[in-house]
């Protein structure tokens, strides 16, 4: 079946190559509004926006001739948990919530775009994925519709992530290793998305899996060091190793121990950090 991909950019609702009036006539006009804004802050001269609030005397505009916009680094993957894409978007068009993504994927596999690549999103929140603590600032958020409890992963959804993820990967160089999720960047407040299909993405280049032959963690190895390398916060060791398990493990328990395939496991993963 043909995948539809509906894109809100700019302004304009794109369906298909028609643009038109919308029930989201309200909302658009915000977007391209602050959109507007935002294209007016970046072509002013600075030396009138930023040099000019500077109190010192001495001071002079002189341009360079290297610079860019927000490249993003990673991306990272929610579970929506709630009940249907239109919710989600209805969510993301309240301004006292304070919430968006860059995109939302529904259960037939319906793409929306409801920010700009280039633009910061808040998907995030507050958490740590290495040494960066904003990943709003450097990260791509998907929303994939599914309520987090019993709600299965339909292949139309998860073909239409993957189709989505190639092009994110390579418009802007995203390293494999910077596919996560949300939970990996707050494991102390995040278990998204949950029961979810990680192997189907690492073997097509998006985040890192483990073979089905393991082998044994050496005796000195350090579960804390191995999990800080990957990327996790291990401040609190214990959410650090649930997250762990949510994404890699996927036994549904939610204990912070670690079985001795649980460690042969997480060595693996290590190793393809180092």
């Amino acid at each position: 079946m043909k995948r539809t991909i509906f894109f809100l950019l700019s302004g304009c609702a794109l369906f298909l190559g028609s643009c038109g009036g919308s029930k989201y006539a309200g909302t658009e006009k915000v977007y391209k509004n602050k959109a507007r804004d935002f294209s007016i802050l970046y072509k002013d001269i600075p030396i009138e926006n930023q040099l000019s609030k500077i109190a010192v005397i001495n001071k002079e505009w002189i341009g360079t001739v290297n610079f860019g916009v927000r490249k993003p680094n990673y991306v990272m993957i929610h579970h929506t948990a709630q009940d249907s894409l239109g919710q989600t978007i209805k969510t993301f068009h309240n301004a006292k919530a304070g919430v968006s993504s860059h995109y939302i994927i529904g259960r037939d596999g319906k793409v929306v775009q409801m920010l700009n690549d280039l633009y910061r999103g808040h998907h995030a929140g507050a958490g740590r994925w290495g040494n960066d603590t904003d990943l709003n600032s450097s990260s791509i958020g998907i929303e994939l519709d599914n309520n987090g409890t019993t709600d299965p992963w339909p292949d139309k959804q998860i073909e239409a992530l993957i189709v989505l993820l190639a092009y994110l990967k390579d418009t802007y160089k995203i390293p494999q290793a910077n596919f996560i999720g949300h939970m990996d960047y707050a494991p102390t407040r995040k278990v998204d998305p949950s029961r979810f299909p990680w192997k189907r993405l690492a073997d097509k280049g998006f985040g890192f899996w483990y073979d089905d032959t393991l082998e044994e963690a050496p005796v000195d190895f350090d579960p804390r060091l191995a999990l800080r390398v990957i990327g996790y916060d291990v401040t609190r060791l214990d959410a650090a190793i649930k997250a762990f398990k949510v994404h890699y493990i996927q036994d549904g328990t939610s204990t912070a121990d670690l079985s001795p395939k649980d460690l042969r496991i997480l060595y693996a993963i290590f190793k393809k950090f180092i």
